[in-house]
């Protein structure tokens, strides 16, 4: 009998790729397409072909061209629906693409023409329409165009009240069409706009309070776009667990200071994505796990199946470390060093009281103490390193 694979994906993983992901055809800024392209349906039967995959996304366009006439449309539709069918595939996320087409040139929300924002927001509700067709709970929302080239061309103020209006009101209409609707908001710092407004994870978290309908909006870190300007992205994706914004994951690779190279989950920054994968599964994160990564340009079809094999092999392998670091008695002994509680400072900081104020300043730390303790942070690290190149 063969050996089963410990690392291969199953769909109750929750691994999605996008139609412009698996799809790509190789096209970069400098160069031209060097595979062809494939339509919707034989995107689905490459994954299919891959097996474990839970999912597949789409922008709107991915699935139906925007000049498509509803004749089109719904050949298309029923086509597509077959494919998913035939390999038993979800459609977890829908997004809308509004930043390719050249009305898109000043932006979608926060464009200076009012025309251009109004059909920005139709082309979304048509596309949430789109989307709940198949089943889509979650609609991610990445402002490609939403910012600036020159400061002096829009006003960054007015810029955010545009977004926000736009944003409650597909929150609305969400809610009136009962289509179930959470909404995720995807950050990214640099390109294709000179400045982006939001740019960051943070930005978007502190937008999102001041919305109408606040609790069906997260966010959609995406590995590459926080790790290229510098980011810790593991910082990041803390920060939307802790504020329980974490609503869906895009999860590539990144050099840092390079551009958006959307590379396969894992390939270059090791450490930080088990760090990542660490995170999720403490937290215990359930949703998506997306990979809005690309083949190399170099890559064939074959080469790329080989490619969202990979994407998913390594988040597991990274899975079994983070379990094996979490049991790991050695391991663990240092963070139990590292880590001290004290039950009776908990409870006199967890919630501010009168009381607890006065008891507090009346107790006599001893600060040269407690900066002698020992933090032995370098072991730990290479305790972690030793893991990962399997020697421990």
């Amino acid at each position: 009998m063969a050996r089963q694979d410990a690392f291969a994906p199953t769909p109750a993983d929750k691994f999605t790729f996008g139609l412009w992901t698996v799809g790509n055809p190789g096209r970069d800024p400098f160069g031209e397409p060097t595979r062809v392209k494939l339509d919707p349906v034989k995107i689905v039967d490459l994954l299919g072909e891959v097996g474990g995959v839970h999912g597949v996304n789409f922008h709107d366009n991915d699935l139906i061209p925007i000049d498509a006439t509803p004749a089109e449309a719904d050949t298309i539709k029923r086509d597509f629906r077959k494919a998913l069918r035939r390999h038993g595939l979800k459609v977890p996320m829908a997004t809308t693409n509004l930043f390719s087409d050249p009305v898109f040139k000043d932006g979608a929300f926060t464009s200076n023409d009012r025309h251009v924002r109004a059909y920005a927001i139709q082309k979304t509700m048509r596309a949430m329409a789109l989307g709940a067709e198949f089943g889509a709970k979650i609609y991610v929302f990445w402002g490609g165009r939403e910012g600036t080239d020159t400061n002096v061309a829009k006003d960054p103020v007015q810029a955010g009240a545009w977004f926000r209006e736009a944003i409650n009101f597909l929150c609305a209409h969400s809610k009136d069409m009962k289509y179930g609707y959470k909404f995720a908001l995807e950050a990214k710092p640099n390109e294709p706009r000179g400045h982006i407004f939001l740019p960051v994870t943070g930005s978007m978290l502190g937008f999102i309070a001041g919305l109408d309908h606040s609790e069906m909006v997260g966010v959609n870190p995406e590995f590459a776009h926080e790790q290229m300007a510098g980011l810790n992205f593991v910082q990041v994706v803390g920060e939307a667990l802790d504020a329980k914004k974490l609503f869906h994951i895009d999860l590539n690779d990144q050099e840092v200071g390079r551009f958006d190279q959307d590379l396969r989950f894992g390939s270059q920054s090791y450490k930080h994505a088990f760090a990542l994968v660490k995170l999720l599964i403490d937290h215990g994160y359930n949703g998506p796990k997306h990979f809005d990564s690309h083949a190399y340009r170099t890559s064939d079809y074959a080469d790329v199946k080989a490619f969202a094999a990979g994407s998913m092999r390594t988040y597991k392998i990274l899975e079994s470390k983070v379990h094996r670091f979490n049991s790991d008695r050695g391991i663990q002994a240092l963070v139990g060093k590292i880590v001290r509680e004290d039950r009776k400072l908990a409870g006199l900081t967890a919630k501010y009281s009168s009381k607890s104020a006065k008891a507090l300043l009346a107790i006599d730390f001893d600060r040269k103490a407690l900066a002698s303790r020992s933090l032995p942070y370098e072991q730990l690290d290479q305790l972690t390193f030793d893991l990962l190149q399997g020697a421990r």
